[in-house]
């Protein structure tokens, strides 16, 4: 008998797939899973532990509330399991992912705290893809210099970088809001014309290692935006 490959055993439940939509919207605590699903909290963690043992998805325990434990989804590893189940059945279907179709657009708010080092670097980071990104702190301070050194290692200049108030951008609509810490997600305002913020819940930094794997993990979730801001080729204007 013929295995199936391993993303459509873990993903092939239904409600373990509609878990994995609302993750790949941004990271997610269980009662918030819970509410958008529908489901009672049981079946909802359940289902999250198959997802955790397919390695899928990770948890981290928030650093606003140590009660609540915010999910996210590995965009990389799906992708590659899903280029492997392709594969799997027909060299053909091989699925690679490619660099976005079209024109990359749209305005994109990344916060946190202190508007300091994560926020700075994904704002950064998603402007060098000639994407409008800005960046703001429910309580703003320096820009950290281990920000700045780990940006100029990847060909990027903060030293002249600004820490902002959120309420700088009150008035202004985006096409994303992206909160980067748990603590300015709970503090988090709504912003003209825009859904609810997504939610990535990446660790404060404290040293160099641990500042290169926030630039890597928000490097990699930023391939993935990219995607989600570009106009289809179809589209663009001629």
């Amino acid at each position: 008998m013929v295995t199936p490959p391993e993303f459509l055993t873990a993903a092939g439940h239904p409600l373990r797939w509609q878990l994995l939509t609302e993750l790949a919207r941004g990271d997610l605590a269980v009662r918030e899973l819970t509410s958008r699903v529908g489901q009672p909290q049981n079946l909802v963690s359940y289902h999250l532990g198959k997802l955790r043992a397919a390695a899928l998805v990770a948890s981290r325990r928030s650093t606003a509330d140590g009660r609540d434990t915010y999910y996210s989804l590995d965009l990389g590893r799906c992708a590659r399991l899903l280029a492997g189940a392709g594969g799997a059945l027909h060299p053909g279907l091989r699925l690679d992912r490619p660099a976005p179709g079209g024109a990359v657009t749209g305005s994109v708010l990344f916060l946190c705290t202190g508007n300091s080092a994560r926020s700075q670097m994904a704002e950064a980071l998603l402007r060098r893809h000639g994407v409008d990104a800005f960046s703001a702190g429910s309580r703003p301070r320096a820009v950290s210099p281990l920000a700045v050194t780990v940006m100029a290692a990847r060909g990027i200049d903060l030293s002249r970088a600004r820490s902002k108030h959120l309420d700088e951008f009150a008035a202004r609509s985006f096409d994303r809001v992206i909160t980067l810490c748990d603590r300015v997600k709970e503090v988090c305002p709504p912003f003209p014309g825009h859904p609810r913020p997504a939610h990535w819940s990446l660790p404060e930094p404290a040293d160099r290692p641990a500042f290169e794997r926030v630039a890597d993990e928000l490097d990699e979730r930023i391939a993935f935006l990219l995607h989600t801001l570009a106009v289809p080729s179809d589209k663009e204007a001629p």
